[in-house]
């Protein structure tokens, strides 16, 4: 029998049970859908983090330190590189600016009626707004009082804050100290890698006379300013020899190998490190969720062999017949195996717009740019036929295997 022939044989079969046979389907359409979502929606994830840190920091190194073995790159420790450090950075030939950053510790920040408790308020050098990064206003100067928001802080407010709004911040002695909001800013020069899905609400002041963490440095022998990370703008054609240097620096005679405990390790981290990380992190997560997506496309599985083997019943006799006139043992399983793949075929087909458009509504309710996913596409179709082929095979060996004479007389 040729391929043609089960071909019509099947569609023949499908027609006669619409409803059923839509039902089947349905199962494999909601498994392609599932993982075709989820793959897409990880894809626009990734790519959305990626392009932002690709685009802002591609000639920044981050120095600093982590307890060994520890990959989590959120993880700061106590203020260890001094301004000693901060010097010897920046004479490194390749690096083009030092720009070291601290943590002011706050209660809580207040504007109006609101109050926002635990805000992250960073300390700064003027040099790390510029006009790059500037959405409204200026960066600070020499004033005491003078602060720069991001966008996310500047919206966290009833009233979206603005340039020349006061802000009181009260510190963890309970005293208060009131601001004057000079600028509303998309990130900082400087700033470790994070894309704007991410960003959270900030604060950045300057780092005279906000900033009063101090140790005594060893190589100067006197109390300076300490700081948990500092961002070193280089050449970016040069990043490979310049990280190289620092991490040499920062792990022989730096101020910081000093003052760290044992077990901390300081490192030097190029914008592309970071780049491979996250999206190594995001590629498990969406290996994870959609992997359980494909517990829909077992479901679909077993309904197609379910379907199949009540098909096998039913049509007993038409077996009969097929092997009477002449129809071999594999024409039968053929007749079967193709009527279980044509449905996981159908099903794969219309999962993939179904998982498409639902994707694209999930990337839009993130607010992230949608990204196709070609090879979990192509690989969740592959499945859902393999799928319809494998939930066959039984219900097809078994329909090969009736005896046409007991078929002949089944009612």
């Amino acid at each position: 029998m040729d391929a043609g022939e089960s071909v019509r044989i099947t569609l023949r079969s499908i027609r006669a049970h619409k409803l059923r046979s839509a039902l089947t389907v349905v199962g494999v359409i909601i498994g392609i859908a599932s993982v075709i979502t989820f793959a897409t929606f990880g894809a626009s994830v990734e790519a959305e983090i990626v392009g932002d840190i690709e685009t802002s920091n591609a000639g920044n190194i981050y120095v600093f330190g982590t307890p060994a073995g520890d990959d989590d790159f959120d993880r700061t420790l106590q203020p260890v590189f001094t301004e000693y450090d901060v010097q010897q950075l920046e004479g490194i030939p390749g690096v083009q600016a030092a720009l070291p950053r601290g943590i002011v510790r706050t209660q809580s920040i207040r504007h109006g009626n609101r109050t926002l408790a635990r805000q992250q308020v960073t300390a700064v050098r003027p040099a790390s707004i510029g006009d790059g990064v500037l959405v409204e206003g200026r960066s600070f100067g020499a004033e005491e009082s003078a602060v720069v928001v991001n966008e996310r802080m500047a919206g966290s407010f009833a009233e979206n804050l603005t340039a020349g709004e006061r802000l009181t911040m009260t510190m963890p002695d309970g005293s208060e100290r009131n601001v004057t909001v000079v600028g509303v800013v998309n990130g900082t020069r400087g700033e470790v890698p994070v894309s704007d899905f991410a960003r959270q609400p900030r604060v950045y002041v300057p780092i005279d006379p906000f900033y009063d963490s101090v140790v005594e440095s060893p190589a100067a022998g006197v109390r300076q300013r300490a700081y948990p990370q500092v961002t070193l703008v280089v050449d970016p054609r040069a990043i490979p020899e310049t990280q190289s240097a620092i991490q040499g620096y920062i792990s022989g005679d730096a101020d910081a190998r000093s003052l760290s405990a044992d077990d901390t390790e300081l490192v030097a981290r190029s914008g592309n490190d970071f780049v491979e990380e996250i999206s190594d992190v995001i590629e498990r997560i969406t290996r994870f969720v959609t992997g359980i997506a494909v517990i829909a496309l077992v479901v679909g599985a077993i309904g197609i062999a379910n379907v199949m083997l009540v098909s096998v019943t039913e049509r007993t006799r038409e077996i009969g017949i097929m092997k009477a006139v002449g129809a071999r043992n594999r024409d039968v399983m053929q007749v079967f195996l193709v009527e279980a793949a044509l449905l996981g075929t159908i099903g794969s087909l219309l999962g993939v717009p179904l998982g498409l458009l639902v994707g694209y509504g999930a990337t839009r309710y993130a607010e992230v740019t949608f990204s196709l996913a070609p090879l979990w596409m192509a690989l969740a179709v592959g499945v859902g036929v393999l799928v319809g082929v494998v939930a066959g095979l039984y219900p097809a060996w078994r329909a090969a295997r009736v005896d046409p004479i007991d078929a002949l007389r089944h009612e």
